[in-house]
């Protein structure tokens, strides 16, 4: 039994290897299984073939019951799931504005583009921004700002004295303080309309599913080349859109990653992390100031447009803003037909 077993695992995950899609791996197995019940059943006892692949059909029968049994909680479980999201989205979509949100989000509810249904859609929205830091102080103020219904805040770093030059979100008071818990302070009183969700530690592999998975739009305002991958690749395989930008020194760049609508992913644009001394953090090549702000608030515009639903977002698009010389450009950009993380051999 344990060298079907084997076998069954070497044709499955060489088959993932080779790009075959998971359909048909599993397709694969279950010839496997139904070749080994056929041996076990027509085949007497003591004969070798059906000793190299089990001996009893009992112990496959219970395995295959197991099995099932796993399958069938897992199904009934996305059932549960599929079942519950409408009525969570209809309960949601019920909830009204109160006069003093009307009266906040007037200069939004005029604009043809976003309009009463436009503000709705902000209000129901949960948007999760990786980072409290220079691009992430100018977005979830903004985003809270314009009414973003639930906004979750995920960081692992500490208020530091040499951070206030630009993240402005923080003061100096708050030297020492988690900053996700520094930037809900401000946000709160900023408005207090909007449920704010703090996550005190980083985000890495054993929680990136789960947590991503509990939001619409995911905005990265992260500094190094691990995260973003890891929340690129989270994203794709939950077909969530990515904002992702970046500074350095007086440059930053935007784009809305998006293979699910046929967009590029983040590593399409940018397939493998440059050699350190060609992207120097902000602490070993400096940066201005007011450019985060700048930048940070373009992730605030192209979320909201993309909540609304308005005008034309960067989907497609890289935006390379260069503040030194007042130049703005765009590139375009697109999939990759053999990105590792979005290609259609890589998505079964």
């Amino acid at each position: 039994m344990f060298l079907v077993l084997l076998v069954a695992a070497g044709l499955y995950f060489v088959g993932r290897a080779m790009g075959v899609s998971h359909r048909a791996r599993i397709s694969v197995l279950v010839v496997l299984f139904v070749a080994v019940l056929f041996f076990q059943v027509t085949l007497p006892a003591g004969n070798p073939l059906r000793e190299a692949t089990g001996g009893s059909l009992k112990n496959w029968l219970i395995l295959a019951g197991v099995v099932g049994l796993v399958l069938s909680y897992r199904t009934l479980l996305q059932r549960l799931r599929a079942r519950v999201a409408p009525q969570q989205q209809s309960v949601t979509s019920d909830n009204s504005f109160k006069p003093e949100e009307l009266d906040r989000y007037a200069r939004h509810i005029i604009l043809r583009e976003i309009g009463g249904p436009g503000q709705k859609a902000l209000k129901n929205a949960r948007v999760l921004v990786v980072g409290a830091g220079g691009l992430g102080a100018p977005a979830l103020q903004y985003l809270a700002a314009a009414g973003v219904g639930t906004i979750g805040i995920i960081d692992d770093d500490v208020v530091e004295n040499s951070n206030l030059q630009r993240q402005v979100i923080h003061t100096d008071g708050r030297i020492g303080q988690a900053k996700v818990f520094s930037a809900v302070e401000v946000l709160k009183a900023q408005n207090p309309f909007i449920n704010l969700r703090p996550y005190n530690r980083r985000l890495d592999e054993g929680i990136a599913t789960e947590l991503l998975g509990d939001y619409d739009l995911i905005l990265d305002g992260t500094d190094n080349f691990d995260t973003r991958y890891l929340i690129n690749k989270t994203c794709v395989a939950l077909g969530l859109p990515l904002i992702s930008a970046a500074i350095t020194q007086w440059e930053g760049q935007i784009s809305l990653y998006h293979p699910a609508a046929d967009a590029p992913c983040y590593q399409c644009v940018f397939p493998q992390a440059p050699a350190a001394e060609l992207a120097p953090s902000c602490a070993e090549a400096g940066v201005m100031g007011a450019l985060p702000g700048v930048v940070g608030s373009m992730m605030a515009v192209e979320a909201i447009k993309w909540i609304c639903g308005a005008g034309e977002t960067l989907s497609g698009r890289l935006l390379i803003y260069d503040a030194l010389y007042a130049d703005t450009r765009i590139v375009k950009v697109k999939r990759r037909a053999d990105c590792p993380i979005c290609s259609d051999k890589n998505s079964g």
